[in-house]
Formats: structure tokens, C-alpha cells, sequence
């Protein structure tokens, strides 16, 4: 999986198009992600006491990997990721630049 936890990435596909975001949890098995803020579905939760009263709280839901580019640290655009194999150590590229991620 090319992205992980804590990259900012960019929407490029889907309702939230266009918006950028952080990722907060990463599922290599599934190959979704969870990005805070967006994506966002509303749960009904009970109460859990007497006397509380029931809400609606809004959850992130997951993405699937192929709607995100991540943004690159060092060229600030959004791009794909490569990578680059120097002295027996796997490396993240950016694609544009070619620098390291």
C-alpha cells in the first residue's frame, strides 16, 4: 500500500472531490483508508443511562485507496507514489520531483 498513516492526501474521486485531509487509519488488507473529516456518515447511538437522551454523531467511513493521490511534502502537489531502492532500503518517491516522501 502507498499511502499510510498520517499523510495528507488529495480526493480525487467521489463526493468529497477536491478536498484534501489527513489520514487517520490505514487497512492494507482492504486497501481502504479513514480520513478525518471526510467521507463522514451519521450514526444513530442509544442512550446509554437512564434519563440521556439518544444522538447522531458523524463518523468517518472508509475510502478505498484508488480515489487518492497523495500530496507530495516537498513540491506541495498531488501526485503518485514510486519507489527507489538504495542500499538495501525501500523508499518512497514523489513522482513529480522525484524526491523522497
Amino acid at each position: 500500500m502507498k499511502v499510510k498513516k498520517g499523510d495528507n492526501i488529495l480526493i480525487i474521486s467521489g463526493k468529497d472531490k477536491g478536498r484534501t485531509g489527513k489520514i487517520i487509519k490505514a487497512m492494507p488488507k482492504e486497501l481502504k483508508i479513514l480520513v478525518e473529516g471526510i467521507n463522514l456518515k451519521k450514526k444513530h447511538v442509544r442512550p446509554k443511562r437512564d434519563g440521556e437522551k439518544g444522538q447522531i454523531v458523524e463518523i468517518p467511513a472508509a475510502l478505498d485507496i484508488s480515489n487518492v493521490k497523495i500530496i507530495c511534502p516537498k513540491c506541495g502537489k498531488a501526485t503518485r507514489v514510486g519507489y527507489l531502492i538504495e542500499n538495501k532500503e525501500k523508499y518512497r518517491i514523489c513522482k513529480k520531483c522525484k524526491q523522497k516522501i
